[in-house]
């Protein structure tokens, strides 16, 4: 008997409450195998997303700073 059959024989014996749980563990077997999965990356992919992005963080990040000198300011005020 192939483990194929056997698992099939062994699982056409449980309930539906056992079942449900190898599907749960089935599901967390798929899981942790693509989490083992090496990241495949790609240095030029990156560069392309930072230059992207880069302008539009800048701008935030003044934008935050002026901000936060504003409340500076007020604080000193106070």
């Amino acid at each position: 008997m192939t483990a194929k059959e056997e698992i099939t024989r062994v699982l056409d014996g449980l309930s539906d409450a056992d079942l449900q749980l190898v599907a749960d563990y089935l599901a967390f077997l798929k899981f942790q195998e693509r989490r083992a999965r090496p990241s495949i990356y790609d240095p030029d992919q990156v560069a392309a997303l930072y230059a992207e992005f880069a302008d539009e963080d800048r701008e935030l990040a003044e934008e935050g700073m002026a901000a936060f000198s504003q409340g500076l300011v007020a604080e000193d005020r106070r």
